[in-house]
Order: C-alpha cells, then structure tokens, then sequence
C-alpha cells in the first residue's frame, strides 16, 4: 500500500527534520499510548519512544495527537516506535479539566477549524463564541457550520443570527441529507489541507465526515428523541484521509471547553466588542459609570446586545484566571530549579 503524503500535507520544508533512520508520517489516532500513523508505505501502529516520553513528562501537550507529523523507526525485533514529533503549524488546545493549569491538544497542523453547530433545536451562541475563540487561537482560519439546515423553518434567518455573534467569519449552512454547502467545504479539503470539526455530540460531525469522503467512513447516531440532545458517536479524534487529496480531522463530541492563554483568540472572536472597548476614552475603563465609554454608548443604542457582552466578560475572566494559574505553575517550577541547582551547587543535592 503507498500513501501520498503530500496529499495529506507533506510538506518540503519538512524534509530536512527526518533522521535517516527515520521515516515521517502522520498520526490519525493515539490509543493509551500507541499511535496509527499513516507513513509512505502504509499505516503502522507505533508506541511512544523513550524521548517523546520524557517530554511529555514535562508538558503533557508535548504527547502526540491525531494530526501530528511524527518520526517512525522500525526496529530489528520488529518493533515500531514514533521517535519525535514534528513542530506544530497550528493546534487547538484546551484547558484540561484537572486542577492543573495544562493544556490537552485536541488537533494538530490544521488549515481550518470548524464550529460546528446544529441549526436544530437550536444553536447555541455562547458555545459558537467559546469554540471561535479556541479555533481563532489555534492559528487555523475559522469557520462556523451549521448543520441541519433541512431541519430548520428559516435557515437564512438562523444564519444572519449566527453571523452576528461570529463577525468576519464564514457561516455555512449545511444539509449533509441534501448535500446543501458541501461545494463550499469540499476546498478545505483539497490535496494538502485539513479541516478540523469541532463541536457537540449530535451536532452532525461524523454525517459530515461521511458526505466530504462520498462513502461511510465514520458510524452515525441520531439524537435522542427525549430532549433533543445527541448521542456520542465519535469517542477518539480522528483523522480521516478523503478520496483525491486533503483531510477532515473529527473530534468527539465536547461537553466543555476550557479556555487557556487565549487572549488573543478571545479578542479576535470578539473584535467588535474588542474594538469598542478599545475606543473608550479612558485605558482603564470599567465600563460601568465612566465618561466617554464607547461600551455603555453602544449598549444603550442597541448597538451591542447585553448578552454578547456578558459572553465577553464571562470569557475574559476566565481567560485572565487561567493565565494566572498558568504563570504560578511556571514560576514554581523556576523555583524548583534553581533550588535543585543551588543544592547540586553547595553539594547538598
């Protein structure tokens, strides 16, 4: 079997980072510790070498994702082990749930990121808000798609409502029954690219994956009739090679996402309330009582809807409290070190 790895975003540029008792390759899922990884003569399925072990002993984000470009070596005793992995372009990451202040990759090299959103019952716009600013600080290009659109009694209506909430990023209807907005996603697909779908159980994700491959590569559930909500069908992330070139990396569904030093995601998710803010007469504005606010200006035109600016608030707090925890954990650990390198230093250690 011979994989096209340039189909799949091999790049040249890459070449000169494989050892010569290696060979690259790319991993589409990770199992307790052993990766499939798709390499030029096949895929393999490959545990973690001691190196990349020990790094990730130091950062957990330092383990390898589906997504990831990793170094393969084969061994005499028929051994497979992923030796290195390859520097990120892009990732999305969130906060672990733990009381750490970690990051888990969820992704890895992406071209686009997708929100993926169902138009029924209803989308919800503070998650669309939370996953844009994880997918704006992933460094991929977002994108919202809202499936299901053959469900809905006004779908342009839902679209001009999600477009509000989502300024300057494309939103896609879609209808994978129909096939409606699937031209406008096959691109991100193309030889070379990736498009990562990030969003809740139900959502349509794994229907999505199937209809950009024009075959039934991921099982499907329907939601559940009770209350609407949807069944988890994908439980790994995975990367999905699509016929002709390019590939759709799926995510299982997601209850929460954390943010984690995504200030700048934040911002950008939010650039027009970042802009009014930006436009208040005093730096330290607190947008309450202050003269010259343009945030209070805007609320009280109907320029700004209070909800959006409650969503903002939410996540900026969240942001500044877990870049703080962030900063504490790194400062404990340069404490921890020079106290080890005192102690070697006065041969007490």
């Amino acid at each position: 079997m011979t994989i096209d790895l340039a189909s799949l975003g091999w790049d040249a540029a890459r070449v000169a980072s494989v050892d010569p008792g290696c060979r690259p390759g790319r991993v589409t899922r990770v199992d307790r510790g052993v990766c499939t990884v798709l390499c030029a003569d096949g895929p393999v399925r490959a545990s973690l070498a001691g190196a990349v072990l020990a790094r990730a002993a130091h950062d957990p984000a330092n383990l390898p994702c589906a997504g990831d470009w990793v170094l393969v070596r084969n061994w005499p005793d028929q051994r497979v082990t992923a030796e290195a992995v390859l520097p990120r372009r892009t990732a999305l990451i969130r906060r672990t749930a733990g009381r750490d202040s970690t990051g888990q990759v969820l992704a890895a090299n992406l071209d686009a990121a997708a929100v993926v959103e169902p138009m029924h019952p209803a989308p919800d716009t503070g998650r669309i808000e939370r996953l844009l600013a994880l997918a704006f600080e992933s460094g991929a290009d977002p994108l919202v798609v809202l499936t299901k659109c053959d469900l809905a009694a006004d779908p342009a209506a839902v679209g001009r409502q999600i477009a509000a909430v989502a300024p300057g990023v494309p939103v896609v209807p879609v209808s994978a029954q129909r096939g409606d907005g699937l031209a406008r996603l096959r691109p991100l697909v193309a030889a070379g690219r990736t498009l990562a779908l990030l969003g809740p159980s139900g959502a349509g994700k794994s229907t999505l994956v199937n209809a950009l491959a024009g075959a039934t590569v991921m099982t499907t559930q329907g939601i559940r009739g009770v209350d609407g909500k949807g069944r988890h069908t994908t439980t790994y992330r995975a990367l999905i090679p699509i016929p002709g070139g390019g590939a759709v990396l799926d995510t299982p569904g997601i209850r929460a996402v954390g943010l984690l030093a995504a200030a700048a995601g934040l911002d950008r998710a939010f650039a027009d309330v970042a802009d009014l803010v930006a436009a208040c007469r005093f730096a330290d504005c607190g947008h309450a009582a202050e003269p010259g606010c343009a945030v209070t200006a805007a609320l009280a035109a109907g320029e700004l809807a209070p909800r959006r600016w409650e969503s903002w608030r939410k996540l900026q707090r969240e942001v500044a409290y877990e870049t703080g925890r962030r900063d504490a954990r790194v400062a404990a650990a340069e404490r921890a070190q020079r106290r080890r390198r005192d102690r070697r230093a006065t041969g007490r250690g």
